[in-house]
């Protein structure tokens, strides 16, 4: 067997081929595109089997390699750096010690969600981009008239007949004019294609059926439902409850030493889509959920309403693993005593 460990950049990929014993057998440097890789992938050894660090650019040369590898690893960038740091550090570097990971079964392992549920994946992350962007558009459309001085209602500034109402008032000034209705268009334009981007996904056949198991479970919508199932992938992937809450980020991390116990904010390293989903659906729970409305108020006496909000959360974590791996629907008394 021939490990090849690969430093991946947006121009370039360097690569160092060892032998078992760790001898350098080649390396180098190639573009980074697929006719350059078919070139060198026609001078491989055989049999032979790959690691690279997840990077923006991983995807598609996992894809890429994977048909023609005995297998093809992707490492945690972040725990990789603090494995192999060291003085020195060069791309040709980085390609022999990711070599000598996975040559000597070190390598730390991330999960590689399946191509169609990256590529779905990639459709929600750019229509939540889109989400965004709409939002900072009618922020700055209502910024515009409270620097004109225009009084309007909050409530139904972005309604259609409203705003085309409040355009003809004479207490809006022509200077503004031109800049409202361009804000307008791109609010209506990026409307459009919000809600096409989510009919597209909900009636997608790899992703109706467990959308819809999921939708069962009060205060879980479509987006919420899409996310999970798309940031999680595989829900075997998870051997339990506290694996997923951890991978959500919807718990601290631990300081322990001495016996002494030390628990701090938050941790940075999760999921930031499927958290802040979460954390949004935890706080619309009460009007849907007594169950969750009991997990709130509990937490809340504890502690402020952050975290309630967390707890209900890490509660909708468990009611969505529970729901997602039987493949039923969701009943409120048997999804309670799993998740408990």
């Amino acid at each position: 067997m021939y490990y090849i460990g690969l430093d991946v950049h947006k121009k370039t990929i360097s690569y160092c081929i060892k032998r078992v014993g760790g001898e350098v057998h080649a390396e180098g440097t190639i573009d980074a595109h697929r006719l350059a890789l078919n070139d060198w992938l026609a001078t491989l050894p055989q049999p032979w089997t790959a690691a690279l660090e997840a990077t923006l650019f991983t995807g598609w040369i996992y894809d890429h390699l994977k048909p023609h590898a005995a297998a093809v690893k992707v490492a945690h960038p972040a725990m990789l750096r603090a494995i192999a740091a060291s003085k020195k550090k060069n791309d040709q570097v980085d390609a022999r010690k990711i070599a000598d990971l996975l040559r000597c079964d070190l390598l730390p392992e991330c999960y590689m969600a399946p191509s169609e549920f990256r590529e779905r994946r990639r459709t929600l992350r750019y229509r939540n981009l889109l989400v965004r962007q709409n939002t900072q558009m009618k922020n700055r459309t209502a910024g515009l008239l409270m620097e004109t001085g225009v009084t309007y209602n909050k409530e139904k500034l972005h309604r259609k007949g409203y705003f085309t109402q409040l355009r003809k008032s004479p207490e809006v000034p022509d200077c503004i004019q031109p800049l409202l209705q361009i804000g307008r268009e791109s609010i209506e334009r990026i409307g459009r294609l919000d809600r096409t981007l989510m009919r597209t996904l909900e009636r997608d056949p790899a992703l109706a059926a467990r959308v819809e198991r999921l939708k069962t479970i009060p205060c879980v919508g479509p987006v919420t439902a899409l996310t999970w199932v798309l940031e999680v992938g595989e829900v075997s992937r998870f051997s339990s409850s506290k694996h997923a809450v951890s991978y959500c980020g919807l718990c601290s991390a631990e300081r322990s030493s001495a016996g002494i116990q030390k628990r701090s904010p938050i941790s940075k390293q999760r999921n930031k889509h499927l958290q802040t989903v979460l954390v949004e659906a935890a706080k619309l729970s009460n009007c849907f959920n007594a169950e969750l409305t009991r997990v709130h108020e509990k937490a809340l006496l504890k502690g402020n309403r952050n975290r309630a909000t967390i707890a209900v959360a890490k509660k909708l974590v468990a009611y969505l693993l529970a729901v997602d791996r039987r493949e039923t629907d969701f009943r409120e008394g048997e999804e309670s005593t799993e998740a408990a």
